[in-house]
């Protein structure tokens, strides 16, 4: 599943081929039964808020999560093949552009209200505007009023937006907390520090592309295996203590941790 970082890139990159243009709107699979309330307007909005994304237009809004197996393809109008290729839920198209959702597991018009609705839901979202003192409050106060073990609340997309399996890994590790401790127990500051950890390494999440989370290798395209801590590290030596990563199953999801550097 896409996180934040890559929602936020496709946000950026719809904008800068569909903004103000007129966009003709279709669902070559069919199940995008309400495309045609929105086929023939203007995009006049195109943001993420955490994994979600929101393509607004001149009276509805269209709204897109990419789950598990969903995807985007991007390609000029004169390469578009006769034929949809796959399970297309949405096409997206110019005269000069198209795009296609594939495999998405939402795909739906929204009015304003709905659009409210659905946003009031997430938690803050690191990568959203104005990051700043109100978001980390609302942070704050969520994980300090659980029982949940703070591996679990990272995944929660009410308690923060766009944190998925590998930032939710790596931030631990940074932080040095171990994941099976419950939020109410993980003191404010470790979880600001988090917080502003999170802000930094998404950041640079949507400029290059990937996720990179090690200090030493936080630009340029490093290798895989010098790109994390602990993600997908699994049997292998800690790079701080020497440990070997532990994996186990939290919440359905695998989780990657170091017993020993990760004892708050």
């Amino acid at each position: 599943m896409p996180e934040g970082h890559t929602v936020h890139r496709t946000a950026k990159h719809f904008s800068k081929l569909f903004m103000g243009k007129t966009v003709e709107i279709s669902s070559p699979q069919g199940r995008f039964t309400d495309s045609n309330l929105v086929s023939g307007q203007k995009l006049v909005t195109s943001e993420a808020f955490g994994k979600q994304l929101y393509l607004g237009f001149e009276v509805a809004t269209v709204r897109i999560h990419l789950g598990i197996y969903g995807k985007w393809r991007f390609r000029n109008f004169e390469d578009m093949p006769p034929d949809a290729i796959g399970q297309v839920r949405a096409r997206f198209l110019t005269t000069v552009q198209v795009a296609d959702v594939v495999g998405p597991s939402a795909c739906e018009v929204l009015d304003q209200s709905q659009v409210l609705a659905k946003q009031s839901k997430l938690g803050p979202d690191p990568l959203r505007i104005d990051p700043g003192d109100n978001e980390l409050s609302r942070l704050l106060t969520k994980v300090a009023s659980s029982k949940v073990v703070i591996g679990q609340l990272l995944m929660d997309q009410s308690v923060i937006a766009g944190v998925g399996n590998v930032y939710r890994a790596e931030l631990l590790f940074r932080a040095g907390l171990n994941p099976r401790t419950p939020g109410h127990l993980v003191p404010q500051e470790v979880v600001a520090a988090i917080w502003f950890d999170a802000v930094a390494l998404m950041k640079i999440g949507v400029k290059t592309g990937i996720m990179l989370t090690r200090d030493d290798f936080l630009s340029g395209r490093p290798k895989v295996i010098d790109r994390y801590f602990v993600y997908k590290r699994e049997g292998l030596p800690c790079r701080n203590c020497g440990n070997l990563i532990s994996i186990e199953v939290l919440n359905s999801r695998k989780l990657y941790w170091c017993s020993t550097c990760q004892r708050v």
